[in-house]
Parts: C-alpha cells; sequence; structure tokens
C-alpha cells in the first residue's frame, strides 16, 4: 500500500463516520467484481457482503425520518467509529505492523469525527417542521459517501482531498448552526421523557403544583406575587410616602 495507506484510511474512515454500511458494501463489490489488491480480501466474503447489505437498507429508512434518525446516530457512536478503525487496519496490515496501527488510528479517528459532525447537522436538520429536509440530506450523504469511496480506489488522494473539504465544511455548519443544535437537544430531551427513556431535567416554570408533595407556603416568608405591587415595587402605581395632608373645605365652619 505504501503511500496510499493515509488516504485510503482517511477516505474510507470520513465515509465510515457517515454511512459505514455503504463503505464496507462499495469496497467489498468493487474487489467481489474486479480482484482489486488495494481493497481488503475480507471485505468481499459473501457473509460480510450480505450483512452490509441488509444493514445498508435499514439505515437508508431509519436515516430519513426524523427523531429516528438521531436515535440510529446514537447507536452508531461506537459502530462507525470501530467500523472506520477495522478498515483501516485491514488496509495496513498485509504490509507491516506499524502500518495496521497507523490504519487503524487514522481510519478510527476520522470516522468518530465525520460522525459526530453527521450527528450534529442532523440534529439541525431536524429542527425543520417538515420531513423532506431529511430526505434530501440522506440521499446526498449516501450519494456522496459511495462516490467518495469508489473514486478512492482509483484516485486515494484526490478521494482524500474532497474529504478532507467536506470534513471541514461539516465543522463550520455545525459551528454557524450551534443556536439550532442546541434547540434540537431540548426537544430531543423531551421527547426522550415522554418516552420513559430519559430523566426528568426538572419542573418547567409555571408548573402546576401538587398538594400531596409541594409543602404549603409560609405568608410570613412568602408574602406571594403581589407583595411587591401593594408596597409599590411592582408596575402598578407606587404608593406615595409623604404624609397625608388635610384639606381645606369652605363649608366647615365653625358653630
Amino acid at each position: 500500500m505504501g503511500a496510499e495507506l493515509i488516504p485510503m484510511a482517511f477516505t474510507t474512515g470520513w465515509g465510515s463516520g457517515v454511512n459505514a454500511y455503504a463503505v464496507v458494501l462499495v469496497l467489498g463489490l468493487a474487489d467481489k467484481i474486479f480482484n482489486l489488491s488495494q481493497v481488503p480480501n475480507a471485505l468481499a466474503r459473501t457473509d460480510v457482503l450480505i450483512g452490509a447489505g441488509i444493514l445498508f437498507a435499514v439505515e437508508m429508512l431509519a436515516d430519513k425520518i426524523p427523531y429516528v434518525d438521531s436515535v440510529w446516530d446514537s447507536v452508531h457512536t461506537v459502530v462507525r467509529p470501530a467500523v472506520g478503525a477495522t478498515i483501516g487496519y485491514l488496509i495496513g496490515h498485509e504490509t507491516a505492523g506499524l502500518d495496521a496501527a497507523i490504519g487503524a488510528a487514522t481510519g478510527g479517528v476520522t470516522a468518530l469525527i465525520s460522525h459526530g459532525i453527521k450527528a450534529g447537522l442532523r440534529a439541525a436538520v431536524n429542527t425543520s417542521p417538515e420531513p423532506a429536509s431529511n430526505i434530501v440530506v440522506s440521499t446526498t450523504e449516501d450519494v456522496t459517501v459511495t462516490g467518495v469511496t469508489a473514486l478512492a480506489i482509483a484516485h486515494p488522494w484526490w478521494a482524500a482531498t474532497i474529504a478532507f473539504v467536506l470534513l471541514a465544511l461539516g465543522a463550520f455548519l455545525v459551528y454557524k448552526l450551534a443556536g439550532r443544535i442546541r434547540r434540537y437537544k431540548r426537544r430531543y430531551d423531551a421527547w426522550g421523557e415522554r418516552l420513559g427513556v430519559a430523566q426528568p431535567s426538572g419542573r418547567a416554570v409555571g408548573a402546576a403544583t401538587d398538594p400531596a408533595t409541594d409543602p404549603p407556603t409560609d405568608p410570613a416568608t412568602d408574602p406571594g406575587p403581589d407583595h411587591g405591587r401593594r408596597r409599590g415595587w411592582g408596575l402598578g402605581r407606587a404608593a406615595d410616602p409623604r404624609p397625608e395632608r388635610p384639606v381645606d373645605r369652605p363649608f366647615d365652619q365653625e358653630t
């Protein structure tokens, strides 16, 4: 593999962070059909191709449904970096032990970064009320990963350059959309609380009190919301602190 180890491992790592099963499927089919020397033979095994094909079909469906795609991403936080590291190791293990270690580290770290960027971008997309954006973004990801991975077989340095540009562009978009991602996280946490799979984050402001669990308030220590208004601290008219002067009444005369 030689000098092509780093760009090949980097490209497949980036692709694995977005869609690991597509990378395995593209490399495995290419080796199965063309018997390529730069692709690990383990990826061309029939059982590996069948498993990757089934999981790729499942991901194609799950990745296009709002909220379900984020659950899928959460599950694959470990899977995608592991696949990227495994492919990198297989790419480099036939030459020397050091190449295998470099390939595994490059593929695993790149896949982890790529996965984090994808999860952040999909969180931002999920703030949109319509599902069409999820379908468009997911389809674009699948086509891009397939094309760049196929390009890496013939031109690894060109593919690595494209993968690096896409990785940097994704990181920039995550930075710009940080506000939308935080809003989505609150909605996602609330959704998890309703399903009972997440711990409640606390009582919302203005929530109703439960007499069975909430202790009664003491007027001496908690004068209530109108206390400031009665003292002239609220939005109403403040009380006049000056003493009231008697009003002269012309018809009140001594008799």
